[in-house]
């Protein structure tokens, strides 16, 4: 049911919630309270008094973390199944993205954009790109390609549908989970860290990350990273190149807290190997080797981006809490692609060129308060929000003869040809390009999570208000060509049952919010409606076990998005991808020196009630059956500082077209790992080695999922890290 808006505002929730929180509080409050108490600094993310939530048994993964307007809640209470992975895994697996840091998640596999090097994930077989990355809670903070790690504290994965917790992602995901990247802080040690290395093709790199507190109390903090990349990769003739330089700052002022981040990302590739597309009715090609190069010599990707964001947190009574945060960007991408599509059973192909300027400019807020409080012998944590988000897109394109005069080549024995002229198709202007698209997202929401029988039943519901305004406007006259405006209310109902100490079960229901979409394509013959915005829906069951070493957990769900199709001549909603499945997982340190992580997704996807049920029971494009990842990482006994980790990931085999008629093998990747740390004189050092790959498998990762379309993204090839780390 769409609905105008609400007359209960922001502001009233935000005024009766601190009404109700301060009384309560104070009437509870014995007279001789200090007005301040001592501050006690750790490594905090979000400016919020508790900080972080400490690191489960073998230090991996944490024991909670961020879900939206409920904000920082522990594995055991929280009625989702999530996962927070620290910097030292990110640390230990020499971690360069947060692609390669999903890969020990078996919920997600990685993928890419449609016709670009965007990194894209697959939650339980729904997309989510790198545009509905969350930076500390905001959504399109970060570079939309790529994110290096080294801006990182933690990197949260929340599954399943979240547009309650975190309001409608901008990018049109969320549909299977969301991922919110922590920045890092300052913690009570000093961290002085220089690292350099190298890895297979001669790509070097160097990074320092420095830390300090200082001021009285060592209320005030800094962080800084600088990283370079620079050199060949691993794939024959591609060259990646990185600056990126961070700072974080903060200060603990004992009953508020204010934080604040900047950081710059300079991405560039050159010659970077691109997706593979296959005409309609041939075979999946075999896989060519890892290190196999067919991308065209004159083809460029670069991303240069300018982020940043302030928080502030204010204890307005004991249990009560307001918060309040901002955070921009400033991107630019220029990219000369030429993917290849498959043309003949033997790897003839075509391929065209696509240049495409982009500049973006994003503003986003949040406004919330949160207060703890008692009603007899019912405990209530009630959380109010309002979110604001802003974006701007300037794009402009040009293209080469995609027709006739049409470059062709061959996937195994790739043909260098020369740049055509990007002249055949253009829209805009590529060096001042105009306003395209502009999203505009407001949102607010309140929340109860009840606590009876003396906590051993958490029961949370609410609701989220959702408004979601977009235009589009002509390439070369910026026009209005569309414009679109509607509303959705998105519920949440919720429960953990503790039946016994260190057990919790959970069930839930929640919804995720995608814009509406606008029809388009040639034939169609209502080109410019558009529909409201579609609803996922989404019920889950799971149980959650903590033996203080190890954690256990299970999760049955299923999730309905609608789809949309052409009929007739006539584009709307035709039926829905459902995906059911069964997560486990396991994560801690079962014995002394020996830590696991890992799990098993079994996922069954289909369309249903498609129209005239021409689609039914057809899979959906990649979107495996089967995903497993185990990783174990052992202290060698005997040898102080020595450890060796190894990690083994397996996917069944995908669907690559809607008729399911191409059909992408199953594939297997073992990565191997080993570090040696000790101590010189007064300072620490670690060194590290890494093979990805180790048995240089060639095989197609994935199969694309973006805009429901399907293209090949193939697999790297044995690749070998080393790197050494000196900490002062």
């Amino acid at each position: 049911m769409f609905m105008p808006a609400h007359p209960l505002t922001p502001l009233a929730c935000a005024a009766a919630l601190l009404a109700a929180g301060t009384t309560l509080a104070q009437d509870s409050m014995p007279a001789d309270t200090p007005a301040l108490q001592t501050v006690v600094i750790s490594a905090s993310a979000d400016a919020s008094a508790s900080g972080l939530s400490k690191a489960y048994a073998g230090g991996q993964v944490a024991r909670g973390g961020r879900l939206g307007l409920l904000g920082n809640v522990d594995m055991m209470d929280a009625p989702f199944n999530a996962t927070s992975y620290t910097q030292q895994l990110l640390q230990d697996q020499q971690s360069r993205s947060v692609a390669d840091v999903l890969q020990n998640d078996p919920g997600v596999r990685v993928t890419r954009g449609f016709g670009n090097y965007q990194e894209m994930y697959m939650i339980r077989g729904f997309a989510a790109n790198s545009d509905d990355l969350a930076y500390n809670g905001l959504y399109g903070i970060l570079p939309r390609q790529y994110v290096a790690t080294e801006l990182l504290e933690r990197v949260e994965v929340f599954r399943g549908a979240n547009a309650f917790l975190n309001g409608a992602a901008p990018g049109g995901g969320g549909i299977g989970g969301s991922i919110n990247l922590l920045p890092k802080r300052a913690g009570n040690a000093p961290v002085t860290a220089l690292t350099v290395g190298i890895e297979t093709g001669g790509q070097r790199y160097a990074a320092a990350d420095i830390g300090r507190r200082f001021g009285p109390d060592n209320r005030a903090g800094i962080r800084v990273n600088a990283v370079r990349r620079d050199g060949d990769t691993a794939i024959e003739g591609e060259g990646r190149e990185l600056s990126l330089a961070s700072v974080g700052v903060d200060w603990n002022g004992g009953r508020y807290r204010l934080s604040a981040d900047a950081g710059y990302q300079d991405h560039r590739l050159a010659a970077a190997r691109p997706s593979v597309r296959v005409g309609a009715g041939l075979p999946v090609p075999a896989a060519p080797g890892g290190d196999h190069n067919f991308a065209q010599p004159w083809t460029h990707s670069n991303e240069r981006d300018t982020f940043g964001t302030l928080r502030g947190e204010l204890d307005l009574a004991p249990g009560t809490v307001a918060w309040a945060a901002l955070g921009a960007r400033s991107g630019n991408e220029s990219n000369v692609l030429g993917a290849p599509t498959v043309t003949t059973a033997s790897g003839g192909a075509t391929v065209y060129r696509f240049d495409n300027e982009r500049e973006d400019t994003v503003r986003t807020g949040e406004l919330g308060i949160r207060t703890a409080l008692r009603t007899g012998s019912i405990g209530h944590s009630i959380s109010a929000t309002a979110t604001g988000f802003h974006s701007d897109s300037r794009n402009a394109y040009a293209m080469s003869d995609f027709g006739a005069g049409v470059l062709r080549t061959d996937l195994y024995a790739p043909v260098a040809l020369p740049a055509p002229a990007a002249t055949y198709f253009v829209g805009g202007r590529l060096d001042a390009p105009l306003t395209t698209s502009k999203t505009i997202l407001s949102s607010y929401a309140v929340a109860d999570t009840l606590a009876l029988a003396d906590d051993r039943v958490l029961f949370t519901v609410g609701l989220r208000h959702q408004r979601i305004k977009d235009y589009s406007y002509d390439y070369n006259t910026g026009a209005q060509n569309a414009a679109y405006d509607m509303s959705r209310n998105t519920p949440v109902a919720a429960v953990v049952f503790k039946p016994v100490k260190h057990v919790s079960l959970y069930a839930n229901y929640v919804e995720g919010l995608q814009k509406g979409l606008t029809a388009s394509g040639a034939g169609v013959t209502n080109v410019g409606e558009t529909f409201a915005p579609t609803v996922s829906r989404q019920k889950e069951i799971g149980v959650k076990v903590d033996t203080g070493r190890v954690g256990f957990s299970a999760a049955l769900f299923t999730t309905g998005q609608p789809l949309a199709a052409v009929v007739e001549g006539i584009y709307g909603p035709s039926g829905e991808q459902r995906n059911r499945g069964l997560e486990l997982s396991v994560f801690g340190q079962p014995l002394r020196g020996l830590r696991v992580l890992g799990g098993l997704t079994l996922l069954d996807a289909a369309q249903r009630r498609t129209t005239g049920g021409l689609a039914d029971g057809n899979e959906p494009i990649g979107v495996p059956r089967t995903q497993l990842n185990l990783n174990a990482d052992w202290a060698v006994r005997g040898v102080a500082g020595l450890a060796v980790d190894g990690r083994v990931a397996y996917t069944s085999r995908q669907l690559l077209d809607a008729a399911n008629l191409q059909r992408v093998p199953s594939w297997t990747r073992a990565d191997i790992g080993l570090r040696y740390a000790t101590r010189i004189g007064e300072r620490t050092v670690t060194l590290r080695a890494r093979v990805d790959n180790v048995f240089d498998r060639n095989y197609w990762a994935s199969a694309g999922g973006a805009s429901n379309s399907g293209y090949l993204v193939l697999g790297t090839p044995r690749t070998l890290t080393v790197s050494g780390t000196l900490d002062f």
